[in-house]
């Protein structure tokens, strides 16, 4: 089969990376989405590990298409009935761009539409009932050609299921996973993260340390396809087998609210990583270590809840406090403007990150190394 994982805009090359780990090699990615061959063993793989990706899709073909016919005789021509069945709950997801067929509400309709004659017509039916299982139809138009796909994962993978309760402005658990991926954290560096909001980024950097898959506990759409092979208990018994239990992290975390902490607290414990992280209600002004060759990832506000000047006096205090780190390096997340030039100095490393649809920049700032051994 052919897999797809769609990415937010620039974690492709993180996912890459991560699906090397995996054993994958080297994947295409095409339009902000990643394609490889696999069988379902790989889509349970892949749902369970990946720490980045959105989704994992399986795509079921591929046409060019021009008008609402060529789009219906497109999608009743697909095997729909080999993963659905007369009770399957279909929902449509869709997106067109440089096409002829830019209403998507409408193409969807008919892609559904074709879809149900066709489960109608091989499963010897006269309705579907849609009591049953959830199957999220895909429809992709891109310059006249449409793909469909099906949801394996259902709810998307950054829903890890630690996170239950609310907080402002909160940071995707994708994007957290790919900037600790993409710095040069390792399990053994001291670790902070003095904006911590609800706990993602360290909840996500003690995961990635710890070599914990993110959604091992979760359940996915795929596994109720009346189809699948029962895969995903043996890529449970690998992530449990994978799980580093015997390294101690020295992660920290503070934020200036103490609900934030609180709130990061909890999801810590919830995630199983709360015993690594030492959280404080504290101003990131007056962070201090002895550790070397330390790394400080955050994602500091940037939002309307401070003004133009505020938000410059307190990257430039960030990258004073940082400053006095001369062996730690720094990265951070930030949609202000101003966010580089305040905290003193280009990055060694800038990147484009797109956080809830929002452009954002990912800046990098490497500190001194350690000395390597004789």
């Amino acid at each position: 089969m052919n897999l797809l994982i769609p990415c937010a805009a620039g974690v492709e090359a993180s996912v890459k990376r991560q699906l090397h780990t995996l054993g994958y090699g080297d994947c295409p990615a095409i339009n902000g989405r990643i394609s490889l061959a696999g069988d379902f063993f790989d889509v349970a793989r892949l749902n369970v590990f990946l720490r980045s990706g959105e989704r994992v899709l399986l795509e079921l073909g591929a046409a060019p298409v021009s008008t609402f016919e060529e789009l219906y005789d497109a999608a009743f021509s697909l095997p729909w009935e080999e993963f659905l069945s007369a009770h399957s709950l279909i929902r449509m997801d869709g997106k067109s761009h440089q096409s002829k067929l830019g209403a998507i509400k409408a193409a969807g309709g008919v892609v559904k539409k074709a879809i149900v004659n066709r489960l109608k017509e091989k499963l010897g039916v006269r309705s579907l009932d849609e009591k049953g299982e959830r199957a999220i139809v895909g429809v992709s138009i891109f310059r006249d050609v449409a793909s469909f796909t099906l949801d394996t994962s259902g709810e998307g993978l950054h829903k890890r299921g630690y996170r239950t309760l609310a907080y402002e402005a909160p940071l995707k658990e994708t994007v957290a996973a790919a900037m600790v991926e993409s710095s040069i954290y390792r399990a053994g560096k001291p670790f902070a993260d003095l904006f911590c909001g609800s706990g993602t980024i360290p909840i996500e950097a003690a995961l990635y340390a710890l070599k914990i898959a993110p959604n091992a506990r979760r359940e996915f759409d795929f596994c109720k396809w009346k189809c699948t092979p029962e895969v995903l208990p043996q890529i449970r018994q690998e992530a449990e087998d994978v799980r580093d239990r015997q390294t101690k992290l020295a992660l920290f975390a503070s934020d200036l609210s103490e609900n934030a902490v609180s709130i990061a607290r909890y999801h810590a414990k919830r995630a199983g990583v709360g015993e690594h992280i030492r959280f404080a209600c504290a101003d990131m002004r007056t962070f201090s270590s002895k550790e070397p060759y330390g790394v400080l990832l955050s994602n500091p506000p940037y939002g309307e809840r401070l003004k133009e000047g505020d938000l410059f006096a307190l990257y430039r205090d960030f990258g004073r406090m940082y400053r006095s780190l001369p062996d730690w390096s720094c990265y951070f997340l930030s949609g202000y403007a101003e966010a580089e030039r305040a905290f003193g100095g280009r990055a060694a490393k800038r990147r484009k990150l797109s956080n809830a649809n929002l452009p954002c920049g990912f800046y990098g700032y490497l500190g001194a190394q350690p000395p390597k051994n004789k």
